[in-house]
């Protein structure tokens, strides 16, 4: 009997042991893979939030020159500016897919002909859209904006080309960039934008007096500054593994190279205009001007906090993509595990900080009384809406990462087009329950059912068969002579 439980007791010991290492090896797995989340996400928290505040600064600047200077350039830069960043900003997450997934694949050498791949095709796809720049006015006036207004924004648009096509080099810079874990260049060159901006806004607007032009001029300015800084880093050594210099390689294959591109705009730019189709939506109703201001006060908060999750897409894109190119199903998975665990924490902890300050943080944009009033009635749905994103596009980004962008993209248009949209439509103009029923359908109907979609896909995902099918595209992606330059090349890290 003695011996018996000693045998159960060394048993139960020797199972306890396991268990503690099985615990510490995982928390250790964790924190290894937090590491090199936040490595990616804290930099581009802080990029984004730096960009954003470029737009809000000019804004600021140009709202001290007037009540019509200050809508031309928020109306040329939300509508016209933001309808072409969107498209743009996801034709360039194509290459979160091909270059995270060759950088795990160690195919160093490919990383700079796909960046100059995407350049082509985005600095064309930039002649294409110049027409939404050239003709802003009578596009403007068409979607009922009153005409002083239009034909301002339509003079300030054209004065914006020049940062339409920073974007087509920027945006490929960035992801090249932030597929090698290179993100602290990107954090300071942003930085470096948002201090010439302030100087500029300020020289170009109270200085010289060049009004509202000026204030166009001043953004011009700071992004093509993101551009110079970002290319002077990867050109002068930065990047020696993956930046050989130019290539006619660009040129080749660029067909596939735009399908793939096309579908991720499309993936994006759905859900970018989303949001946007609500205020112009808004902007039909009847007694709109307190709806529409407090819709505003209510999607600046949302804009500003979207910085995070957005990051969180970035992070979880280049990590899915750098361990389904190394071969590592299961790196992927625990990756996306552990981006969407963090996310919701930030997502609910700011959700209830919106619920407890749901009639204070209006406070900071406004003082009067009804839109104050309007904003705490819409609280519940901005907290809802930040919980939502707090999800939403970290699985968006798991997708760009596997290479799911066209299927993730049917998925946008059935659920917000063709479920959220009518929603919103009908819960504000049948029921009658105004900007707070259309918002309310649009997020139930579109981001809340797109939400559980993803959800389902990304867990019943097989991920060694990702890894597969990551693999093939890389060679498929890849030629002989990039392959010859980096045999025999090492891990940069």
């Amino acid at each position: 009997m003695k011996k018996h439980g000693e045998h159960e007791e060394h048993g139960n010991l020797t199972e306890t042991l396991l268990l503690q290492h099985n615990d510490q090896k995982i928390q250790h797995q964790l924190w290894i893979e937090t590491k090199k989340l936040w490595h990616i996400v804290g930099p581009s928290i802080f990029s984004r939030v730096a960009t954003f505040t470029m737009n809000v600064v000019t804004q600021a600047f140009a709202g001290h020159l007037g009540e019509l200077e200050l809508a031309s350039i928020s109306i040329a830069n939300t509508v016209i500016v933001g309808f072409n960043f969107g498209l743009l900003l996801g034709m360039a997450s194509a290459l979160e897919t091909l270059c995270g997934q060759a950088f795990g694949a160690k195919k160093y050498g490919m990383l700079g002909i796909y960046m100059q791949r995407s350049w082509v095709v985005l600095f064309l796809c930039c002649f294409l859209l110049l027409p939404f720049y050239v003709f802003a006015t009578p596009i403007l006036k068409l979607l009922g904006q009153p005409d002083d207004v239009a034909e301002w924004s339509g003079m300030v648009a054209v004065w914006l080309i020049p940062l339409h096509f920073s974007f087509a080099f920027q945006f490929p810079l960035q992801r090249f960039l932030q597929c090698q874990l290179k993100t602290a260049v990107i954090a300071w060159v942003s930085l470096l934008g948002l201090v010439v901006n302030v100087v500029t806004s300020w020289l170009f607007i109270y200085v010289w007096d060049f009004g509202v032009v000026g204030a166009a001029i001043a953004l011009n300015l700071s992004w093509w500054v993101l551009v110079i800084g970002m290319f002077a880093y990867t050109a002068c050594g930065g990047c020696p593994l993956t930046w050989t210099g130019f290539s006619m390689e660009a040129f080749s294959g660029l067909w596939d190279f735009l399908k793939l591109s096309a579908a991720s705009g499309v993936m994006l730019c759905l859900e970018n205009w989303y949001y946007r189709i609500l205020v112009l939506m808004t902007g039909q109703l009847e007694n709109v001007t307190v709806a529409v201001d407090a819709l505003s006060v209510c999607m600046t908060i949302n804009g500003w906090e979207m910085m995070i999750p957005l990051a969180f897409f970035a992070g979880v894109g280049v990590r899915v993509a750098n361990e389904l190119g190394a071969g590592n199903g299961k790196g992927a998975k625990f990756a996306t595990q552990v981006a969407v665990a963090q996310s919701i924490v930030i997502g609910v902890v700011f959700c209830v900080i919106i619920m407890i300050f749901h009639d204070q943080f209006a406070y900071l944009f406004t003082s009067s009384p009804q839109v104050l009033d309007a904003v705490d009635h819409m609280a519940f749905l901005l907290a809802i809406t930040i919980l939502l994103n707090s999800v939403q596009p970290i699985l968006s980004g798991v997708a760009v990462g596997s290479g799911w962008q066209a299927y993730v993209a049917y998925i946008n248009i059935g659920c917000y087009y063709v479920i959220g949209l009518p929603l919103g439509i009908i819960m504000g103009w049948i029921f009658k329950t105004g900007v707070g029923g259309i918002w309310g359908g649009m997020i139930f109907g579109g981001t809340g059912i797109q939400t559980l979609i993803l959800i389902v896909v990304t867990s019943r995902c097989d991920w060694e068969k990702e890894a597969e099918e990551a693999s093939s595209r890389v060679k498929k992606w890849s030629n002989s002579k990039s392959n010859d330059q980096i045999e025999g090349t090492s891990d940069p890290h």
